[in-house]
């Protein structure tokens, strides 16, 4: 800790989170004191207006990006605050640049890494300080709130981009390119001895040499200084049932999440997850320590990892084939060694049940499964492109946030191309995250000519942005841009029907058209009891012929060119 310019967390009583203000001051402070060292500027405005600001701190005065990426320096990113009332990230960091800025041999041991940082992402959150969102939360004595200006979670945004904050992420992310993320955050869940716990990019799913690197390499590195440091860490703790005692299951961090996001762009993603029990103090020295650790891992792998980065670029613009949905295997657990504490149950005093508490005076430690294994569970073949019809301009406008690699038809042209009917959706019954996403979606793949007009946009697949074009617009895919409901309309049916009219028009259709008469010849077999009902009668008619059909209902506009 160094005596001039103490952070606001220490020069109080450990206890205390930096406010915004006082936050953007201290760096704006030191980016002025020490401008070989550290850039320190506002990047964009959040939904409520505040400014969104980023660091980068460079040991030989090296700030501007295209040079840095230039010379193929190795970038470690930092970004803090998405959930303002988990704070420690916030602090951590302002104490780590600083130590860099005033410590030359720390920041010589930086070498050709560059550190990229965001002080404090959900800034709207930020503001809205209190000390009682966070239920079940040891500290600190204030702290900001979780959803931004607009009600949202930052951690759920960064596919549909519903806020400027994603769209400042998403370009943000993509122009640097970094070879390391660390997200911070505090966890909520069971009562266990650790500080910290981590989630990281799920090793299968990230792929290529970079999963087995993760999983070989830097998980067992990290693990191993941690607790050289006194800071004990395990997997996030997502217990299979109840409690710990039964398993973790490995949390699958799909695109809409930090870590998930990242890995559309080969980067290797950590969400480190202090344990919301334990003081502030612990959650941020630990949080210090996991910084730290995990920085200096990407200095001394820095060439190695963006090797493997690349070539896992080349694999994806060569793939074959793409998985776009995964499932954890469930019989193929492995183990770890795991501390805990006792579960048990008691009549509880507020209703007629077993509540769940832990007690601490009976710690245990025992290996137990640990289900981290996640195998294909949609698997669809590569086309050469896709191509997306310019009227669906928030898909389009996401991909190029994204840098994905896009051209323009200059004239009409015939294609002959694949597309998705859209046999079934389901949805939830609830707003998520300001969307009715779509848990279900169910798919026939059919081939057919269109024609393309001037302006619509083809997406080459041979390319290093491919995982993200593809994880986005292929429908099944876990976070895609249609389960996020971006294509809802072409659910819809445009036109209805009298029924006094139809009902003579029906009885033609079934003459003239045969196929048409035999689905409905089934669909009565199968559908005895709806009969009597005349909306469903001539509702399976008018849907299922020829005659009033509409051809763009229930057909995903994204076309694949094979």
């Amino acid at each position: 800790m160094h005596a001039e310019m103490l952070t606001p967390y220490e020069k109080g009583n450990q206890n205390q989170t930096t406010t915004w203000s006082e936050c953007i001051a201290f760096y704006e402070e030191l980016a002025k004191r020490f401008p070989q060292v550290l850039r320190f500027e506002q990047i964009g405005l959040s939904d409520g207006g505040i400014p969104v600001h980023a660091g980068v701190v460079s040991a030989d005065g090296v700030h501007d990006r295209s040079q840095i990426k230039a010379e193929g320096r190795p970038v470690f990113f930092n970004n803090n605050g998405i959930h303002p009332g988990e704070p420690e990230g916030v602090d951590a960091c302002m104490a780590i640049v600083r130590d860099l800025c005033f410590d030359p041999a720390r920041l010589a041991a930086l070498g050709k890494t560059v550190l990229l940082f965001v002080p404090l992402y959900n800034v709207d959150g930020a503001l809205n300080r209190a000390n009682t969102s966070r239920v079940n939360q040891d500290g600190p004595e204030l702290f900001g709130f979780r959803g931004n200006s607009r009600h949202l979670d930052l951690n759920r945004d960064f596919i549909k981009c519903d806020t400027y904050n994603a769209q400042l992420f998403n370009q943000l992310l993509t122009s640097w390119d970094p070879d390391v993320m660390v997200d911070t955050h505090t966890s909520n869940g069971a009562d266990y001895p650790y500080t910290m716990t981590l989630i990281h990019t799920q090793a299968d799913k990230l792929g290529y040499g970079l999963g087995p690197f993760l999983r070989e390499t830097m998980l067992p590195h990290i693990y191993k200084e941690m607790d050289a440091k006194g800071w004990p860490t395990c997997p996030y703790v997502n217990p299979v049932k109840d409690t710990p005692d039964d398993g973790l299951a490995e949390f699958l961090e799909v695109p809409r999440f930090s870590t998930g996001f990242a890995a559309l762009h080969h980067v290797i993603g950590f969400m480190p997850e202090t344990h919301m029990l334990k003081p502030f103090k612990d959650r941020y020295d630990s949080m210090r320590a996991l910084l730290d650790v995990t920085m200096a891992f990407t200095v001394s792998h820095g060439e190695q990892i963006k090797q493997l980065r690349a070539d896992a670029k080349e694999q994806a613009a060569n793939a074959k084939e793409w998985t776009v949905n995964w499932k954890m295997d469930e019989t193929n657990p492995s183990t770890f060694r795991f501390k805990g504490y006792a579960a048990q149950r008691s009549a509880s005093l507020l209703g007629n049940y077993q509540r769940l508490s832990y007690d601490r005076s009976k710690p245990w430690e025992k290996d137990i499964a640990y289900y981290n294994s996640f195998v294909p569970a949609v698997t669809v073949p590569a086309p050469k492109g896709y191509i997306v019809p310019q009227a669906w301009r928030e898909a389009i406008e996401r991909l190029q946030w994204n840098g994905v690699e896009m051209a323009r038809f200059d004239e009409a042209q015939t294609v002959e191309a694949q597309y998705y009917h859209i046999v079934s959706v389901t949805s939830r019954t609830n707003a998520y995250e300001g969307h009715m996403y779509h848990d279900d979606v169910q798919l026939e793949a059919r081939t057919a000519s269109f024609t393309v007009q001037p302006g619509d946009w083809f997406i080459p697949l041979k390319q290093g942005n491919a995982r993200y074009a593809v994880e986005t617009l292929e429908p099944q895919g876990h976070d895609s841009f249609f389960r996020w409901g971006f294509f809802n309309s072409v659910l819809e049916k445009k036109e209805a029907y009298s029924d006094y009219v139809f009902e003579d028009l029906a009885l033609d259709m079934l003459e003239t058209e045969p196929e048409l008469k035999a689905k409905f010849e089934a669909w009565k077999a199968a559908n005895p009891a709806l009969l009597s009902d005349q909306d469903a009668v001539l509702g399976f008619i008018f849907a299922n012929g020829k005659r009033h059909a509409e051809p763009e209902w229930r057909r995903y506009p994204v076309l694949s060119v094979f």
